[in-house]
């Protein structure tokens, strides 16, 4: 059974024989029989949803979407956060993955730290000193100044801000959602050089062999941070939240899950009802492949950020990262394990000051072409393989 309480101290679940999210309660057809050995398999985007799907351009006529007044954005390039203990939180970032590319005493007095990670953005991540914990929102690339412009004119956004003090530069607005949420966009920030990539693991399988006289060997210490890809909500009002950033933004739903609701009964009513409580999203740039989601929401009793995610290399780069986030003592929230949706082998830890932190590998990609898909929500939603979904994970 599920632990009722996040665990304090070192990894509750480092060597630990934990059960598995699912269990064998259905009975899967394969082309080997029913099943007892597992299967897997890169299917279409289209044979993986299934029928109960609908095309985007559909879907947004429906909910009276119109994509010319969105504003455009590009990619997810850094978190915003303010922690109490900045020297504390730093030694976690580290830990996680991240390097420092900068660090200042506004004039204010302060203190601010930029961490990047190996790819091209100059930061994926931005802490600042402050009385206690807060989250400052994601920060969203956008494809021009006019369309920063143009969000400055949505109710509520603050002016254009300089960020010249700043890593690359550029410009930034400051939004809040219906539930006070910040969101951000930049324009104008110059690219950082690209790190060195790590290189590519060959693997052996049963039939394809390229290893021959090479050896796998590894070396011990943090997972490197490439690039922010997703963050998180948790919200109150979703069908208002979910409006607001589908007609402000690009957003485009890649998944919705749904709870039944009963039939009210009476005439013209069949059977149960469906109400959608979360939603994964990407950025709609067309033709061009994107993450499966950058941002997600998902109902919940109480408002508050969930947590933002870091793409890794690869499947041992996150059991590497894990040992030695472990070995740190600091406390494992969920994994190593295979979500269902987006397909991302993920592990969430808690960060120093109690926000929830990710490492991704192998995640989806998808386009326009890729219809909205929709599943029932629970447990069993979330992983194919993994420790058991702790109870504190889904609050």
């Amino acid at each position: 059974m599920a632990e009722t309480t996040p665990p304090t101290g070192s990894s509750a679940q480092w060597g630990a024989d934990r059960p598995v999210t699912l269990d064998a309660h259905g009975v899967l057809s394969t082309p080997h029989g029913d099943v007892k050995p597992n299967v897997g398999a890169s299917i279409t985007d289209i044979d993986a949803i299934g029928p109960n799907s609908e095309p985007l351009p559909s879907w947004q006529k429906r909910n009276n979407i119109d994509p010319a007044r969105q504003v455009r954005l590009v990619k997810l390039a850094h978190m915003r956060y303010q922690h109490p203990d900045l020297p504390k939180i730093t030694t976690f970032l580290k830990d996680f993955g991240m390097h420092v590319v900068q660090q200042r005493t506004a004039a204010d007095g302060t203190e601010q730290i930029w961490f990047a990670g190996y790819g091209p953005d100059q930061y994926v991540y931005y802490a600042q000193s402050g009385p206690e914990k807060a989250f400052l929102g994601g920060t969203y690339e956008v494809e021009s100044y006019a369309e920063l412009e143009k969000a400055a004119r949505i109710e509520g956004a603050s002016g254009i801000l300089d960020l010249s003090d700043a890593p690359g530069g550029g410009h930034m607005v400051t939004l809040r959602d219906p539930e006070g949420f910040a969101i951000n966009v930049m324009f104008g920030q110059t690219e950082a050089a690209k790190g060195a990539f790590p290189e590519k693991v060959l693997l052996n399988d049963e039939s394809a062999k390229p290893r021959v006289r090479k050896f796998n060997r590894y070396t011990p210490g943090p997972a490197a941070v490439h690039k922010l890809g997703h963050y998180g909500l948790c919200v109150q009002d979703f069908d208002q939240q979910l409006q607001w950033y589908t007609r402000n933004f690009n957003f485009a739903p890649t998944d919705f899950l749904y709870v039944p609701l009963p039939s009210e009964g009476g005439k013209g009513t069949e059977g149960p009802q469906k109400k959608d409580v979360a939603v994964f999203a990407h950025i709609d740039r067309g033709e061009d492949a994107v993450d499966h989601h950058t941002f997600f929401m998902s109902t919940n009793k109480t408002a508050h950020v969930h947590h933002c995610s870091f793409e890794v290399h690869d499947y041992d780069t996150q059991h590497l990262g894990h040992q030695w986030l472990a070995k740190q003592e600091y406390t494992s929230v969920w994994g190593i394990g295979r979500h269902i949706l987006g397909s991302q082998i993920f592990d969430y830890w808690w960060d120093t000051t109690g926000n929830m932190i990710e490492h991704y590998a192998d995640g989806d990609l998808v386009n326009k072409d890729t219809p909205i898909g929709w599943g029932s929500a629970g447990d069993e939603s979330l992983a194919v393989w993994g420790p058991e979904v702790p109870k504190w994970f889904l609050e």
